[in-house]
């Protein structure tokens, strides 16, 4: 017997972190990349260069793969389908990935299934954006023009494009009308959901097999900066056990529900009131679950691997009280090899994870992990270590 080909498709830094959690395995990654410089292109061995979007482009990778996953949720439904008629297994499948890939088909199978979420609904145009806010401001119809747009009145809203968001990207916060307009300049479905007034955002990632096996991660508190992760602490702290266990058996069932195989991260909003409101889902490994690289027993790219191969899943529970992730972004320092000397001295414990990527100011470049048991500390260490490589920290 040989071992089986998993086939990727999308060459960033999830599928270079999922191609090293299969080496241990001696699995075998055949990568579909847009260029050869792309995270993962430079690190597996068999790569096409292709474009994604192309029918004949993903039936000739195809070829030769026992299983297909990705690195990202764009790939066309359509063409998934196509590949599912030609007898390969896809996974996450069409009718799963679809609910990451259009927000507003998201929200309407959530609503189905009864998750709680934000209100919202898809609207038409800026105006309709006003008809939304008065909806859920419980205003009532007013003329246009009067309503106002000084964040009272259902005001701020979130507007998203269903498609093509990420990282902040695709979504505005807007006041008025007029701050409204620009959503609809890219010609594609505009999707209205309250401003969710919370206290914090957290993300329970879970992993699904094809025969139903499933597991939990710790529920995590992710902090975002500009609209980007930039820090995610293992478990969240403070958090109620019982609204834990909550957002856990949320993730499963939407999972379930939703027919996932693979790696679903749920990102929640947890309210004031000690409610959770699901925000987004993510079919593939998340920046959220990076953590569990070296925090968990079997990481999220590990058990990845193992459902897209219907292998059993591994133990998801936490090695350490405490884990800390803490993204990189790039600067105006690209020197980042040399910071790893100040870094590896002060932190012997402290875990580098770079993706290959050019040193762009904003851009992900990399992340790094820190645990113990002592929150603070852990904290501190991997803040100070993601500064100093970025150049923001120079002691």
């Amino acid at each position: 017997m040989t071992f089986p080909v998993v086939g990727m498709v999308g060459g960033g830094q999830l599928a270079r972190m999922t191609h090293e959690a299969g080496i241990p395995l001696g699995i075998k990654f055949k990568l579909l990349s847009d260029t050869p410089q792309d995270s993962a292109a430079q690190v597996v061995s068999e790569v096409v260069i292709g474009d994604y979007r192309d029918l004949d482009t993903l039936r000739a990778f195809a070829r030769g793969c026992d299983v297909i996953t990705f690195d990202h949720e764009h790939v066309p439904t359509e063409h998934l389908r196509a590949l599912e008629a030609d007898g390969i297994p896809v996974r996450p499948g069409p009718d799963a990935l679809v609910h990451a890939q259009d927000k507003g088909v998201m929200r309407a199978k959530l609503d189905a299934i009864g998750a709680p979420c934000p209100r919202h609904r898809i609207v038409s145009d800026p105006e309709d954006v006003v008809r939304f806010a008065q909806e859920i401001s419980g205003g009532g119809a007013q003329p246009l023009g009067e309503w106002p747009g000084d964040g009272s009145g259902g005001f701020p809203v979130v507007l998203k494009t269903v498609r093509g968001g990420y990282d902040g990207k695709g979504v505005w916060v807007v006041r008025s009308s007029k701050e409204a307009a620009e959503p609809f300049c890219a010609g594609v479905p505009v999707l209205a959901e309250e401003k969710v007034d919370f206290a914090r955002e957290l993300a329970a990632n879970i992993v699904r097999s094809p025969h139903g096996q499933a597991v939990a991660y710790p529920v995590v508190e992710s902090i975002q900066v500009d609209g980007v992760c930039d820090t995610v602490i293992a478990p969240a702290p403070d958090l109620d056990p019982e609204l834990a266990g909550q957002a856990q058996e949320l993730a499963l069932r939407i999972g379930k529900e939703l027919g996932v195989v693979g790696h679903l991260a749920v990102e929640l909003f947890e309210t004031a009131d000690g409610r959770i409101l699901v925000n987004e889902l993510a079919m593939r490994p998340h920046n959220s679950g990076h953590w569990t690289q070296d925090g968990a027993i079997t990481s999220q790219f590990a058990n990845h691997v193992r459902a897209v191969l219907d292998l059993p899943l591994g133990d998801p529970r936490p090695r350490a009280r405490w884990t800390v992730m803490a993204n990189v972004l790039g600067g105006d320092y690209p020197d980042m090899y040399h910071a790893y000397l100040h870094c590896m001295a002060r932190d012997p414990q402290l875990k580098i994870h770079m993706y290959g990527k050019d040193v762009k100011p904003g851009r992900k470049v990399g992340h790094v992990n820190t645990y113990g048991d002592d929150l603070a500390d852990v904290r501190e260490r991997a803040a100070h270590a993601a500064g100093y490589l970025r150049g923001t920290i120079t002691e």
